[in-house]
C-alpha cells in the first residue's frame, strides 16, 4: 500500500478530501501528511447550503503519532461565499472548527488525563500545558452541551477553594452517577440559586437527599427550593468527624503547654496518634501502638476526649431513626458533661443539627462517595485523586469548573 493510500485509510478521509502527499522528515523524527480538497461540495458550515468557493487558507492539525514521528495533517481548507451566512471555512471531517488537533488526538489526550496529570501527559505527547487545557476545556464544553435534562435524586453540595485557599466556589454533584452537575463562584446564598432556579418543580420535588456540610447558606438555600428540604438534608459524616477531630487536638494542644510546663512530655508528637482511625492504627508499628495505648488508659483529658470522638464513630451504623436517636442524645449528653470546652462546643454544634445527621445515617448518603482529580498547575500540590470535602487550589474559576469532573470521560461522553 503506498502512503498515500495508508493514511488515507488510517485518517479515514474520503470524497471530496484526498491524500496529496506524505512528507517524512527523519532529521525532525516528523511525518507530514498534505490533504486537498476536489471543489466538490462546497457547502455553508453554518446551514448546510451549497455555496460558492471564496478562496482558500493552509492549516495544520497534530494528528497521533506514526511509530515515534510526530504527524502533522495540512490542508488548504476553502471557505465558501454563502448567501444567508456570507464567508465561512468548509468543515474538515477530522477536527473540530478552531481546533489545532485531530479528533483522533484529542481523544487519546482525553484519556490520558483520567489517568494522569496535566503537565504529565503534556510531556507525554510533547504539547504544551495550555495546548492540552485547550483540549480538556473544548472536551468539556461538549459533554456539557449534550447532556440532557434529566431528575437527579441525591445531591452532594461542598466547597472548595483555588487561588491558595484565598477564594471558594460551590461544587454541586450527582452522588449516584459520581459527576460534577454545577460549578458556582462563592458559597453564599446566591452561589446555589442559579442551579436550584434551574431545575423543574417536577425535578425539585424528585430530589431525595441533599448531602452538605453544617454552612448555613446551604442550608438556608435548599430549604427555599427543595419541598420538605428538612427531611432531605444529610449532614456529611465525615464534616462531623472533622469538627470532633478539631476538638480532641484543640484540648491534646492545651494539655501539652501545661503538661509540659511542669517538664512533661508526655504528649510530644503524639497528634495524629489521637486523630487517625482505627485501621491506620493497627498498622502502625508496634512501639507507637504501645505507646498510644498507655497514653490511652491514662487520666489525660485528650484521652477522655478522644474516647468520646471514638464512640461518635460507632453512632452512625445504626438503622432506626428512634434508636439512633436515642444513641446521638445520650452522647451528646455525655460530651456536655466532660468539661471539655472543645468538645462541649462540638456536641452543642450537633445538637443544632442533629436531625440532618439522622438523614444521613437513615438516608446512608455521604459526599465522601463522589471522589474527582484536581490537577493542580506546576509548582503546586501533587495530583491525586481526593474526597470533594478536601479544598485543593485552583489555578482560577474556571480551571476550578473545567477540573472538577469525578471522570473527565463521564463528563464529556468520552468512553
Amino acid at each position: 500500500m503506498q502512503g498515500r493510500e495508508l493514511y488515507a485509510t488510517i485518517l479515514g478521509i474520503g470524497e471530496p478530501w484526498r491524500v496529496k502527499r506524505v512528507e517524512v522528515r527523519a532529521g525532525a523524527e516528523e511525518v507530514e501528511v498534505f490533504v486537498e480538497h476536489d471543489g466538490s461540495a462546497l457547502n455553508c458550515s453554518v446551514c448546510g447550503a451549497s455555496g460558492s468557493r471564496y478562496d482558500a487558507r493552509e492549516r495544520t492539525w497534530r494528528h497521533l503519532d506514526t511509530c515515534q514521528y510526530k504527524t502533522l495533517l495540512t490542508a488548504e481548507v476553502p471557505r465558501t461565499k454563502c448567501q444567508a451566512h456570507g464567508v465561512h471555512q468548509v468543515h474538515v471531517p477530522w477536527a473540530e472548527p478552531g481546533g489545532r488537533f485531530t479528533a483522533l488526538f484529542e481523544g487519546l489526550a482525553i484519556d490520558w488525563l483520567c489517568e494522569a496529570s496535566i503537565s504529565a501527559v503534556a510531556r507525554r505527547l510533547r504539547v504544551s500545558w495550555d495546548e492540552l487545557d485547550g483540549i480538556q476545556q473544548r472536551a468539556v464544553a461538549r459533554g456539557l452541551s449534550r447532556r440532557k435534562s434529566e431528575s437527579v435524586t441525591h445531591l452532594g453540595i461542598d466547597e472548595t477553594s483555588y487561588q491558595k485557599r484565598h477564594e471558594y466556589v460551590t461544587v454541586v454533584t450527582d452522588i449516584k452517577r459520581a459527576r460534577v452537575l454545577e460549578v458556582a463562584d462563592g458559597r453564599d446564598e446566591t452561589a446555589l440559586e442559579g442551579f436550584y432556579k434551574g431545575l423543574s418543580e417536577e425535578q425539585r420535588s424528585g430530589i431525595v437527599a441533599v448531602a452538605m456540610d453544617m454552612w448555613k447558606a446551604y442550608i438556608k438555600t435548599t430549604r427555599r427550593f427543595v419541598p420538605d428540604a428538612d427531611s432531605k438534608i444529610a449532614f456529611d459524616r465525615f464534616h462531623v468527624a472533622k469538627h470532633l477531630n478539631e476538638a480532641v487536638d484543640s484540648v491534646r494542644k492545651q494539655e501539652h503547654r501545661q503538661l509540659r510546663a511542669d517538664g512533661d512530655d508526655r504528649l510530644l508528637r503524639t497528634k495524629f496518634l489521637w486523630l487517625m482511625g482505627p485501621d491506620r492504627r493497627r498498622a502502625l508499628p508496634h512501639d507507637r501502638r504501645t505507646l498510644f495505648s498507655a497514653l490511652r488508659d491514662c487520666s489525660l483529658k485528650v484521652a477522655r476526649a478522644w474516647a468520646i470522638k471514638e464512640t461518635a464513630r460507632e453512632l452512625w451504623s445504626y438503622t432506626t431513626r428512634g434508636w439512633a436517636e436515642r444513641a446521638w442524645k445520650k452522647w451528646i449528653g455525655w460530651a456536655l458533661r466532660s468539661r471539655l470546652e472543645p468538645v462541649r462546643k462540638t456536641a452543642r454544634m450537633i445538637r443544632e443539627h442533629l436531625r440532618g445527621i439522622l438523614n444521613a445515617i437513615l438516608l446512608r448518603v455521604t459526599n465522601a462517595t463522589g471522589t474527582f482529580t484536581l490537577t493542580l498547575p506546576p509548582g503546586s500540590v501533587t495530583t491525586l485523586p481526593v474526597p470533594l470535602t478536601r479544598a485543593d487550589a485552583f489555578r482560577s474559576e474556571s480551571w476550578c469548573i473545567v477540573r472538577s469532573s469525578p471522570c473527565l470521560a463521564r463528563l464529556v461522553g468520552h468512553e
